[in-house]
């Protein structure tokens, strides 16, 4: 588990932990069962109801992880969820080998009890029924199992593309971002030519009407005082 995990996150893996360890222990329960058919329907009832505990669990730790706002503690808290699955998904296996122990020993025990009558055909009838409806189930929740483990899958799927649509945002805020700085620094270039040029005219202007008020005071000179 995570270093410095928070208290519900500690509380939900640890029964996930038990959750896991019961599991086991039930089937390996259903390994030894020698029967009857009643015995292995209680033992198979438990286990399911079990499962379907630890997977609300899983399911709860997961949401957790999501909710993290470190990145390191969100990944690791994931990794974790995995191996739960993992481990759910081998319990699952073991499950399903362990009814099928069972119903080879039931079988064995079966055709031993044909020789006393008909009441053990009978008896064995219904017992290949329960084990056919044990295994129904069994593979209910295997699907069950399936389609969790696809929703993850697109759910991982979505949440790539969201991170490439954003990246690509970024991408394009950036170009554009470029682009405008190069137009304010050709802006700001204008703009110093144009106030450069603006002080030339100034100066010429103001030589063009010196020269011509020279010229003016010159002519009047000339004219008024021929003499000086």
């Amino acid at each position: 588990m995570a270093a410095g995990a928070s208290v519900p996150v500690r509380v939900c893996h640890q029964e996930i932990v038990k959750f896991d360890l019961e599991i086991k222990a039930a089937v390996q329960d259903i390994r030894d069962c020698p029967g009857p058919l009643s015995a292995l329907t209680e033992l198979n009832a438990a286990v399911k109801e079990k499962f379907h505990h630890l997977r609300g669990r899983i399911q709860e730790l997961e949401q957790m992880a999501k909710e993290q706002d470190k990145e390191s503690e969100k990944q690791a808290l994931l990794r974790e969820v995995e191996n739960h699955k993992k481990q759910m998904l081998s319990n699952q296996a073991a499950w399903r080998k362990a009814n099928l122990a069972c119903k080879i020993a039931i079988d064995n025990s079966e055709k031993d009890q044909l020789l006393q009558g008909r009441d053990a055909l009978r008896q064995r009838k219904t017992t290949k029924e329960s084990l056919a409806e044990s295994a129904s189930n069994i593979t209910e929740s295997l699907m069950g199992i399936s389609r969790m483990m696809s929703q993850q899958v697109q759910q991982s799927e979505e949440t790539v593309q969201t991170l490439a649509n954003s990246s690509r945002t970024i991408l394009e805020a950036n170009e554009e971002f470029k682009s405008m700085s190069g137009t304010i620094q050709l802006g700001r270039k204008l703009i110093t030519k144009y106030n450069r040029r603006e002080l030339t005219d100034k100066l010429l202007i103001f030589l063009a009407l010196a020269l011509f008020l020279a010229t003016v005071l010159y002519i009047l000179k000339k004219r008024l005082f021929p003499f000086l």
